[in-house]
């Protein structure tokens, strides 16, 4: 054994999460944890895995900004089950995988409560990490595109060590997943945990918050209510945006996947606000007017992935163009709103 710091020693492998993985006669189903699994992509990654007759899934969630109506469906199936749980506190369960996802994703929220934000990264990600040292489980990591900061390259390859500002109102979020990138490596060296890491890009689709605070849910919402979208100055910034189904596809394929990550997964498309702002007016209203706003503090110029790296180890690209998504989003904000389309 190693004693000092320069020598590392070798990780022993994981335990296995169950003696049941490898029974003769009886085979047990895929217990899956999903933090946050009350959320926008957390609720439709669930979805997604229920399909599946041989997973059970379990939801940790502490209702920060999810909700359990995004969950609805599945609540009293014999596969599911939910908890009311902040991931800052350690949770003891026997899991053989884990999709950690839990943190205020929005601006409006994190603002609100940076310190709740910055814990939920750091003290959340180190439980779920012991979590899955103890059980042997593999543990996958939503991290984010704020890792990049206000970029000096683009598009963003998962080789960019970023530009951020560490003393910011966002970095709560931003330093908070490059802290929880950080932990996941070193428990991955350190103690053989199996790790993934999706730095995931702007995603859009049905129950996004509506008053989130992120553009196309603001577009939307401002649309459907009449009032005038808002674009903040000068306009010119760009975001790619990736529809919902098209993520978690993305993060199932990693996590089955032979690769750590980190490996960016968003839509390569990219729009400045203008053009976005001029897609739902002609989309969803298209008497409403577009005006100018100040804008927040530390907002990037710049937002577009390098998807190579999603595309030759994981086979995946996104299929459903911004024109789709827009008005599928649409019609669940309507029903949410109780405006209905007119004639």
């Amino acid at each position: 054994m190693a004693t000092n710091g320069d020598q590392q020693a070798t990780p022993k492998p994981p335990p296995n999460p169950s003696p049941l993985r490898n029974a003769k006669f009886f085979q047990a189903n895929m217990r899956i944890l999903v933090t946050g699994g009350a959320g926008f992509i957390g609720s439709h990654l669930v979805d997604k895995l229920m399909e599946n007759e041989k997973n059970e899934v379990i939801v940790a969630d502490n209702y920060f900004t999810g909700s359990k109506d995004n969950l609805k469906k599945w609540i009293g199936h014999p596969r599911f089950e939910l908890i009311r749980h902040d991931v800052t506190e350690p949770l003891l369960i026997e899991v053989d995988q884990i999709y950690h996802l839990a943190c205020p994703a929005s601006p409006i929220f994190y603002k609100y409560n940076p310190v709740k934000t910055i814990k939920t990264n750091v003290i959340g990600t180190l439980n779920m990490l012991g979590l899955a040292k103890r059980v042997g489980a593999r543990i996958l990591l939503t991290s984010t595109s704020e890792v990049y900061g206000d970029p000096l390259i683009h598009p963003q390859t998962e080789s960019y060590w970023g530009n951020v500002n560490p003393i910011g109102v966002r970095s709560c979020y931003d330093e908070g997943k490059r802290v929880a990138e950080t932990l996941m490596f070193d428990y991955h060296r350190q103690h053989g945990i199996e790790i993934r890491i999706a730095r995931i890009f702007n995603t859009y689709g049905p129950r996004m918050n509506i008053d989130d605070g992120r553009v196309v849910s603001n577009f939307i919402a401002q649309a459907i209510r009449d009032d005038p979208l808002t674009v903040q100055a000068p306009g010119t910034q760009t975001r790619s945006f990736c529809y919902v189904s098209d993520m978690v596809d993305g993060l199932i394929r990693l996590m089955q996947g032979d690769n750590t990550g980190p490996i960016n997964i968003g839509n390569p498309g990219e729009f400045t606000m203008i053009e976005l702002a001029e897609n739902v007016k002609e989309l969803i209203n298209p008497k409403v007017e577009i005006i100018m706003v100040e804008n927040t503090p530390d907002d990037p110029r710049q937002r577009k992935p390098d998807i190579t790296k999603a595309k030759d180890l994981l086979g995946w690209e996104p299929k459903v163009k911004l024109r789709d998504g827009l008005p599928l989003m649409e019609d669940d904000f309507r029903t949410r709103l109780g405006v209905p389309k007119n004639k």
